[in-house]
């Protein structure tokens, strides 16, 4: 496997409900249009970021050397953890891309199925993806499990995903139905795609969860957009 990942997957334009219809910060279903776009077949590995901080003199992750969270030149394929959403944002800009949007997140992580909780169907078992059940104590390297139908490794599981948007769990009754950008402002950013210990129910394609943009996580990464 290569180092470097830098595979990147055209999703199609398309429309797709987005969201679930059960009580919640992602009610309701809503129906969103998306433009196609590019976005990262793998999380953004250690060593594509340690090459960032390298090339910028960005500062390096935070956990960077610890082996329990694998964590440094040691795991050059794990998923890179304890970057900031600015951390994440810095680096997307360096490689020409951006973060993908909240919509744009779900809508890949669909994998062109419609109705379903996971990104590979309606049950989640440890053979698909790295989470709590899974009890691997850390993320694994990036590509370890089944792709979804669109190509794309680790939508559910190893590390939870910063997006751009800012959080606002009313964001949903208000939304643009083309090409949603979240709300203009707020005091967290969203992040999505469950981690390595997140429950079952966390990793579900339409789970929202927020952080502040400044925080640095054992469990949060990301992967990388861009416009066609």
């Amino acid at each position: 496997m290569s180092v470097h990942h830098e595979e990147m997957v055209l999703i199609p334009a398309g429309e797709f409900l987005m969201g679930s219809g059960a009580k919640g910060d992602y009610s309701p279903a809503h129906k969103v249009y998306v433009d196609a776009f590019y976005i990262d077949q793998y999380e953004v590995s250690n060593a594509q970021y340690s090459r960032f901080c390298a090339e910028t003199g960005h500062r390096l992750p935070f956990f960077w050397g610890m082996a329990d969270f694998r964590c440094g030149p040691d795991y050059p394929n794990h998923p890179v953890v304890g970057v900031s959403w600015r951390d994440a944002v810095a680096f997307a800009e360096w490689c020409g891309k951006r973060l993908p949007t909240e919509a744009e997140w779900e809508y890949a992580a669909r994998g062109g199925l419609v109705g379903k909780a996971y990104p590979n169907g309606d049950e989640l078992q440890p053979a698909d993806g790295n989470y709590r059940v899974s009890d691997l104590g850390g993320p694994v390297a990036v590509g370890s499990y089944a792709p979804n139908g669109y190509g794309l490794y680790d939508m559910q599981g190893n590390v939870v995903e910063w997006v751009w948007d800012y959080y606002d769990p009313g964001y949903y009754a208000v939304s643009p139905s083309q090409n949603p950008r979240g709300p203009e402002t707020g005091r967290l950013r969203v992040i999505r795609g469950g981690g390595w210990h997140s429950g079952t129910y966390c990793n579900r394609v339409y789970y929202r969860c927020a952080l502040p943009h400044q925080w640095l996580d054992i469990a949060v990464g990301f992967r990388c957009a861009k416009d066609l």
